[in-house]
């Protein structure tokens, strides 16, 4: 594999007609870093990997890979390779030809590509099914042979549609892990968009929340997670509570938020409205005599100590260092 490169984005923007969906974006992306895009639907980081790509004219600003602007290159000549959603495989191919298909059409003689592509079947653990068709394939399968065509050009930076989405839940917890695997053996630049949370956070080094085409924040997971800028951010990444207090919004965390007896001390008065057993924790739902809804995460110990049932009163309480201020 070529050495991978960062990548900068400046100023970039994307219009469709009066909407626009980038808007001036600033984003630096450090050589061999996972950077997963996060955020709802509408956000612009599908528009943003797509620019990247080449797969969507930038409205305004540059695209710099390496030391090269490839704001107006053609996606051949990026150094990039792009990983669809529904993974595109030839369906009338065999898995190795749909592996070698990019080095048939850049000339390359035919012992050459599909000695390559037996050795990223390799990589991702296909070797056995190189000579099946597509429909004869697992999803997780396809996912594999769809990573391995779009790694035989040797790309720089992979960017990654929603790659995990098709998945049932158990597969994409084991794939997720394959991704991170991956990355990690062939060091390069990693750009994966997804609207998950959880997936974000197990995987990226550097998370970059989008919200209405502009970045909301970015940082490490835990940065992100445990110093949440915005409200939005603070119940986009979850696991907090934006609670207004008299000097302004503040985010805590549900596994930081105690429930006392109705009437015991400051707090938020409020009822119990749902209690989920979790696994680890119990979830209790509170909603405050203001109106606002609350989640505690207690543990199993702490709430058989002090069980609460739907519709018991209840104070929310919480240590004022775990109260993280937000702008």
């Amino acid at each position: 594999m070529p050495n991978p490169a960062a990548l900068e984005l400046v100023a970039l923007s994307k219009r469709y007609g009066a909407t626009t969906a980038v808007d001036a974006i600033d984003l630096r992306i450090a050589a061999g870093t996972y950077c997963c895009l996060l955020g709802p639907s509408g956000c612009g980081k599908s528009s943003t990997l797509r620019m990247i790509a080449g797969h969507e004219a930038a409205s305004e600003g540059d695209i710099i890979l390496g030391n090269q602007n490839v704001t107006d290159l053609p996606p051949a000549r990026r150094g990039t390779a792009m990983m669809f959603q529904s993974y595109a495989l030839f369906p009338h191919l065999t898995v190795i030809d749909n592996v070698a298909f990019a080095l048939k059409m850049r000339g390359v003689d035919k012992a050459t590509r599909r000695r390559r592509a037996s050795e990223l079947l390799d990589l991702v653990a296909m070797t056995p099914y190189a000579g099946r068709l597509p429909t004869q394939l697992s999803g997780g399968q396809q996912q594999r042979v769809a990573l391995a065509r779009a790694l035989i050009t040797e790309p720089q930076i992979l960017l990654l549609d929603e790659p995990l989405s098709a998945l049932d839940p158990f597969l994409r917890i084991k794939m997720r892990a394959e991704l991170k695997r991956l990355q990690r053996e062939l060091g390069i630049t990693f750009i994966h968009v997804t609207h998950g949370q959880e997936e974000a956070m197990a995987l990226a080094d550097l998370v970059v929340l989008m919200n209405g085409g502009r970045i909301e924040q970015m940082g490490s997971p835990r940065e992100v997670f445990n110093r949440p800028r915005t409200a939005f951010v603070a119940r986009f990444i979850g696991g907090h509570n934006v609670i207004d207090t008299s000097s302004g919004a503040i985010a805590v965390r549900a596994d930081k938020l105690a429930l006392r007896p109705a009437e015991s001390g400051p707090g938020i008065a409020g009822t119990v409205t749902d209690v989920e057993y979790q696994g680890t924790f119990v979830q209790v739902v509170v909603k405050s005599e203001a109106g606002e809804e609350l989640i505690a995460h207690l543990g199993e110990a702490a709430f058989d100590a002090r069980p609460v049932a739907v519709g018991d009163g209840v104070t929310a309480t919480w240590d004022g260092a775990e109260a993280h201020v937000l702008e």
